[in-house]
């Protein structure tokens, strides 16, 4: 081979090798880290108040100002007490409900997730949309139901955020598919019961820090099978900043769709 040529071989190599190794551009910062979550403290205790009344204080909790919309008003009304579901006093047969009813879901005495499930599982298989009564207030959240299939769906998406509320006896955990928000312990669940109460207050801080953070439009209630249905509704009711607002506009609740038994 001539010199000349080796030589326009040698230079074509160096480029190849320079082109390839050429900074493609400015990488993406990292998404900025979510601080660990606060708990909202209530009035401060004063200084010539006891020992006792300061150690009180730990346990208290602020209470949420619950705001949310206003029941349906040509709703299906279910009362679920225990595994027994009635309407206006009558037993109520699921399989009258039909695609696209709206259907009111009220809490009754303590009522588990899990005595109501197959109520969830015929609704959600029917296409109603459900709505959950709140215990207390003349308030009802619309809730997209999801059997855990359907969730693991959702989760195995790659879009950030995902986030959801897991929520068992010991308080909530608020998870997102970049990590967990920490609370104060970062062991302990996000937001700890406190005198043996849901402190939602708090737990509302935690939902507009991710929503603000991720700007998603989804956010998953993930109870325990034996949290209270009227708990769930509670919890339901942190994400809403207003009466007509809440801070992820679609709410899902993640139910254990019972098993069918073998003929």
């Amino acid at each position: 081979m001539r010199p000349v040529v080796v030589a326009l071989l040698v230079l074509s190599g160096a480029a190849c090798r320079s082109s390839s190794t050429v900074d493609a551009g400015p990488k993406k910062p990292p998404a900025p880290r979510l601080e660990p979550l606060e708990q909202v403290k209530g009035a401060r205790v004063p200084t010539d108040a006891s020992i006792a009344d300061e150690r009180d204080a730990i346990f208290q909790i602020v209470p949420l100002d619950v705001v949310g919309p206003s029941p349906p008003e040509q709703a299906v009304r279910l009362e679920l007490d225990g595994e027994k579901v009635t309407s206006n006093g009558a037993p109520f047969d699921l399989k009258s409900v039909k695609q696209d009813d709206d259907v009111l879901l009220v809490p009754v005495g303590e009522t588990f997730l899990v005595q109501v499930a197959p109520v969830l599982a015929a609704l959600d298989d029917v296409g109603a949309d459900a709505f959950l009564m709140h215990p207390d207030k003349p308030i009802a959240w619309p809730i997209d139901l999801r059997d855990e299939g359907a969730f693991q769906s959702w989760i195995d998406d790659p879009e950030p955020g995902k986030v959801r509320v897991i929520q068992r006896a010991d308080g909530f955990e608020v998870q997102t598919n970049l990590g967990k928000l920490q609370g104060q312990d970062p062991n302990g669940p996000t937001v700890p019961v406190r005198g043996g109460q849901l402190d939602l207050k708090t737990l509302s801080r935690g939902i507009e820090k991710v929503a603000l953070h991720f700007k998603t439009k989804e956010l998953c209630f993930v109870p325990s099978f034996g949290t209270e249905l009227a708990q769930v509704s509670r919890a339901v009711a942190t994400n809403w900043k207003a009466a007509d607002t809440a801070w992820f506009p679609v709410a899902c609740l993640v139910y254990p769709r019972p098993r069918t038994k073998a003929p």
